[in-house]
């Protein structure tokens, strides 16, 4: 049986007690291996590798000894509960021993849980579980978790009350994550809230979200889009001290406000356009730039780019002039644009 996105989500939150077994395949490993966890998780509950309930096997292994995977299938153990074969990395050349597997398998023995790669749809091992009559597969495709997945892993996790505007910011964040992130957020999150019973919100999500190089050149970056020039000098000698290398500080800065232009000039407005932007922008920092790009403009967001691409083009070039305070007078530059305007000031 061949089981679609929505179904392999349903099977993972109540597997069928009469599947034998069930093959994942996809051209992302970590991927493949979090939804085979997630499998087990359900399908054994707590404890099953301490209570001896779960048997791996490599592909390797059990090509080696035919008689691994019926001998780990069938065996009975001390402790009562679900049990689990899986066998990793499996190939086309291993389908005639899982046949036979599950040809014998009878209720009550191991589940046998096969993980592949990329399979094409002439694939043997594919079709041996998609035409088998009590055995599953399922493509684990490379796409980011979708809505419903993500509320499982926070529900999962206990994050129940859940703020509209901050469940769209973990959406929102859950595109940018690499495979198996999700769950450790979901988890992050229910720690930072372990005692409060007030609902999830963006400043939340901002809070525990993955810390970011841009994040660490936040207050600078602010300091200078709101006009506070009188902190530019201080911030850029604590940078430095901290080893950030002037080329580093102006590429953050060119991100910085080529998302404030992008959000600027969005038909929707600066809210949506940093809504899009690619890594997500949370909580208190959204709103804060928000503003700045709204008090900014198109027009004026230009110029600063323009200043900022000049600056890294001197800083790569063979001059002479010390670079840091190079970038420092570039930064006091792009300050007092806001501040000829008599706008900026927070």
């Amino acid at each position: 049986m061949k089981l679609t996105p929505r179904q392999v989500q349903a099977f993972i939150a109540r597997p069928d007690p009469k599947v034998s077994g069930l093959l994942l395949y996809g051209a992302n490993a970590m991927r493949v291996a979090c939804r085979r966890q997630e499998v087990l998780d359900t399908l054994l509950g707590p404890g099953a590798g301490d209570e001896l309930r779960l048997t791996r096997l490599s592909a390797g292994a059990v090509r080696g000894d035919a008689a691994a995977l019926a001998d780990a299938v069938r065996a009975r153990g001390f402790f009562a509960g679900p049990r689990a074969v899986v066998v990793e990395e499996a190939g086309d050349a291993l389908a005639p021993v899982i046949r036979a597997g599950l040809g014998a398998w009878q209720p009550g023995d191991a589940r046998i849980i096969v993980t592949a790669g990329r399979l094409g749809p002439s694939s043997a091992l594919r079709k041996l579980f998609e035409g088998h009559k009590t055995a599953c597969a399922a493509a684990i495709y490379d796409d980011p978790p979708a809505h419903r997945e993500v509320e499982a892993h926070l529900q999962k996790a206990g994050v129940g009350r859940i703020d509209p505007a901050a469940l769209a910011d973990v959406m929102a964040l859950a595109q940018s994550l690499a495979p198996g992130e999700m769950r450790q957020m979901a988890r992050k999150l229910a720690l930072y809230k372990h005692g409060d019973d007030s609902p999830l919100t963006p400043a939340d999500v901002a809070a525990c979200a993955p810390a970011t190089v841009e994040a660490a050149l936040d207050d600078i970056l602010h300091v200078v889009a709101e006009a506070r020039t009188g902190k530019i000098g201080p911030l850029i000698t604590r940078l430095g001290g901290q080893g950030v290398q002037p080329v580093g500080l102006c590429i953050a800065a060119l991100r910085h406000f080529r998302t404030l232009h992008m959000a600027a000039g969005h038909p929707k407005g600066p809210l949506a356009g940093l809504a899009a932007a690619r890594p997500p922008i949370f909580g208190p920092r959204r709103d804060r730039m928000t503003r700045q790009a709204q008090n900014w403009g198109v027009t004026r967001l230009e110029g600063a780019i323009r200043l900022l691409v000049d600056t890294d083009l001197t800083l790569r070039s063979t001059q002479k002039a010390p670079q840091m305070a190079l970038m420092e007078r570039a930064l006091i530059r792009l300050a007092m644009m806001m501040r000829r305007t008599g706008r900026g000031r927070v």
